[in-house]
């Protein structure tokens, strides 16, 4: 007797649980029902103003665009819809690595800044001004003929330039204007007893020697179809 009450109180609470099962996917299916009921009610408002401006639209443009192009505009896309996808990921990627590379480019956009601050306090970016005033200046004082005789002796100019650049030419030109700079402001002696003194001093002879030797070659630079500079001994 007790076996059969267990085995019908076992039945019974099998019941139950399948009634139990049977009602809460009742209530589910209700609830989906509602939540779809209300997502229609809320769409359909939506779906009714989008259909309306599709239409405005569309008739706006009928007149250039034909159903048949849409249908074959519309097939197109589902025939490329793959390349698509694949376009959508790349950009996904490349949204990617923009995230990535932000902070590395607001890095060196930083260090780019205070390069540019530190090369502006020095005034680099004032001597490329003044520079290029300069080359505005040499550009606008030039004649076309002009330009054509640097090109023809450019190799003359350069040559000199380099001889006057040599390190014993630069130092003797700075000491001299050293020098002279010095001695202008002291006074001047220039009686004749005073500059014969002044003769006396080996320096002063031999400064006076090298003066006319250059003035001796100048001379025979100036005379008509000299070519060359005398032989110096």
């Amino acid at each position: 007797m007790e076996a059969e009450i267990t085995a019908l109180n076992q039945k019974l609470d099998t019941l139950m649980a399948q009634v139990a099962y049977l009602t809460e996917q009742a209530k589910a299916t209700e609830r989906e029902r509602q939540a779809r009921d209300e997502l229609i009610e809320t769409a359909m408002p939506i779906a009714k103003e989008a259909l309306r401006l599709g239409s405005e639209h569309l008739e706006e443009v009928q007149d250039y665009v034909q159903p048949e192009e849409l249908l074959r505009l519309f097939k197109k896309l589902l025939r490329h819809a793959r390349q698509l996808e694949a376009l959508l990921d790349q950009l996904d990627a490349l949204n990617d690595l923009l995230e990535t590379l932000t902070p590395v480019s607001k890095d060196i956009l930083m260090r780019l800044t205070e390069t540019l601050q530190t090369l502006d306090e020095k005034g680099y970016f004032t001597f490329a001004r003044g520079g290029a005033r300069i080359v505005d200046n040499v550009v606008t004082s030039f004649s076309e003929e002009d330009v054509n005789r640097l090109g023809d002796n450019i190799v003359l100019i350069l040559n000199t330039i380099k001889d006057m650049t040599q390190p014993e030419i630069l130092t003797f030109v700075r000491n001299t204007l050293l020098l002279a700079e010095q001695e202008v402001g002291k006074p001047v002696d220039t009686s004749l007893f005073s500059l014969l003194r002044q003769l006396q001093d080996p320096a002063v002879r031999r400064g006076l020697a090298l003066t006319l030797r250059v003035l001796q070659v100048i001379g025979h630079q100036a005379e008509p179809n000299s070519k060359t500079a005398p032989a110096q001994g």
